[in-house]
């Protein structure tokens, strides 16, 4: 299970000869990825299925239940972990030119792309190979230590970017996100034939935004549809591992800076939140 060594191959290619000399910065990889156990790339073909709030939830998560974890943003053109998490201020660097993530509680370590610009509004104007190697450098430079999950948040689709975590990452499996609706659930079939053909396992799929129960009357309220995950699991060939309900509770809290997962918060989300996570640790 262990994240143990960088691809030499790809967007982020090495040495290709046995007479060259290894290539420090996949040196570097390897060394970081040896102490991490699991990197779990957070992602989806589909825009809006609340991919960044599992994911910050996920990390918020694990680390409560006390594992170490690092949360890694890799959606450079549109960061939000460093917002939902509370975040503020720039990445430090120690003497060794290592950077130091920034520390939320005991047990979360969090490196977003937010957190090294000095404007918030910038906008980042990069193509594939700028791309491919600040994400490289998120792993090689950044002092994660020892780590028993990585969580990956990446941006919507399967370009540069999960792309780059799939050919660096030697290990990862993908945690792929959808909302029940028609349209998301043909996005993620991509998904999940774009891990395949890359060779990227597939750990399951989470249902976001599912049925809640009507504040009101307590009748079954279905935004998306239902069972659509579900079903797309099945079809596909992939573990299925929980659905969570919408709740508005999930917004606010990030938007505060606070994850619903980091405490004081009860409700069905809280509760399916909690078997996802079981899932998933139970698989690894």
């Amino acid at each position: 299970m262990n994240n143990k060594q960088s691809k030499n191959s790809g967007c982020g290619g090495g040495s290709s000869s046995g007479s060259q000399a290894p290539d420090p910065q996949d040196r570097s990889i390897g060394n970081a990825l040896s102490k991490i156990k699991n990197t779990l790339l957070v992602m989806s073909g589909k825009g809006g299925v609340g991919k960044s709030s599992l994911a910050a939830n996920l990390a918020v998560a694990l680390a409560g239940k006390g594992f170490a974890t690092g949360l890694l943003d890799v959606d450079l053109h549109g960061p939000s972990i460093a917002g939902m998490l509370g975040i503020k201020g720039l990445l430090d660097v120690n003497e060794d030119q290592q950077v130091i993530p920034h520390r939320v509680g005991d047990n979360l370590k969090v490196v977003s792309m937010q957190s090294l610009m000095k404007a918030p509004d910038q906008a980042i104007i990069w193509r594939g190979p700028a791309k491919t190697g600040i994400i490289r450098q998120f792993i090689a430079d950044v002092r994660w230590e020892a780590l028993d999950f990585l969580i990956v948040d990446s941006p919507p689709g399967t370009g540069d970017e999960p792309l780059s975590v799939a050919q660096t990452i030697v290990g990862a499996k993908a945690l792929i996100v959808t909302t029940p609706q028609d349209v998301a659930l043909a996005d993620v079939r991509k998904s999940i034939n774009f891990c395949r053909t890359v060779n990227l396992e597939i750990l399951g799929l989470v249902e976001n935004m599912g049925p809640f129960a009507c504040p009101c009357c307590g009748e079954t309220v279905e935004l998306f549809k239902s069972r659509g995950g579900q079903v797309t699991a099945e079809t596909m060939g992939v573990t299925y591992l929980g659905t969570l309900p919408f709740d508005p509770q999930v917004v606010n809290a990030c938007d505060q800076g606070s994850p619903i997962a980091a405490g004081g918060h009860t409700g069905p989300f809280v509760d399916a939140l909690d078997q996802v996570v079981r899932a998933i640790v139970s698989q690894l």
